[in-house]
């Protein structure tokens, strides 16, 4: 996550900086709204491009009895099992998912801070409460395409199995999800709409 983040963020600040330049002739107000929201789109085409990946091993890496030693074993085994395709298998959604989710943040974000800061000036404050606000109801919004995208970067399904012999519950993780239709159907099939707003409150 670390080796992505770097490249990732450090891109996407720069294009948000500088679309929302060229978008707004560095202008401020709420006439600006959807210029902010267009910034933050473009940003996140290109953070996404970067950062799937590093998603993609991270999650692999966090699940239940994952079998992987390390960052490098993770990449290696994926690429050699599933190929170039499964690091990106999920953008998609990712895009799916963060593009709204940033427009949203970076809309709401720029408009509390007209409305708490007027003359832009540092204002700690300020920048606190635009942020809460607006990463609150951009998260709350996404969570149900969260949930998607977590399912197809780690491929484990939400199935147990009893061995009745140990008693013990068995997860049985299997390459099922191909895309965000069998995503979206087998999530609703196993949990119902419940599945969709898992995580929501840690969000």
């Amino acid at each position: 996550v670390a080796a992505g983040s770097m490249p990732a963020h450090a891109l996407y600040f720069t294009v948000y900086e500088k679309m929302k330049s060229y978008l707004t002739g560095n202008t401020t107000g709420h006439v600006n709204t959807w210029a902010y929201g267009a910034s933050g789109v473009v940003a996140t085409l290109i953070h996404d491009a970067v950062m799937n990946p590093a998603e993609v091993v991270k999650q692999r890496m966090q699940m239940a009895f994952s079998p992987y030693g390390s960052s490098l074993e993770c990449v290696r085994c994926i690429y050699n099992r599933e190929g170039m395709a499964a690091f990106y298998r999920s953008y998609t959604t990712q895009l799916v998912m963060n593009v709204p989710f940033q427009a949203i943040h970076f809309m709401n974000y720029e408009f509390f801070q007209q409305v708490l800061n007027p003359e832009h000036v540092y204002d700690p404050k300020s920048h606190l409460i635009s942020g809460g606000i607006a990463g609150g109801l951009a998260a709350a919004i996404t969570t149900p395409l969260d949930c998607i995208k977590t399912v197809l970067n780690t491929q484990q399904t939400a199935e147990a199995e009893a061995d009745a012999a140990n008693r013990r519950i068995l997860l049985k993780a299997r390459y099922r999800y191909r895309g965000i239709t069998d995503a979206v159907r087998t999530i609703y099939g196993q949990r119902g709409f419940n599945g969709f707003v898992c995580g929501l409150q840690a969000r």
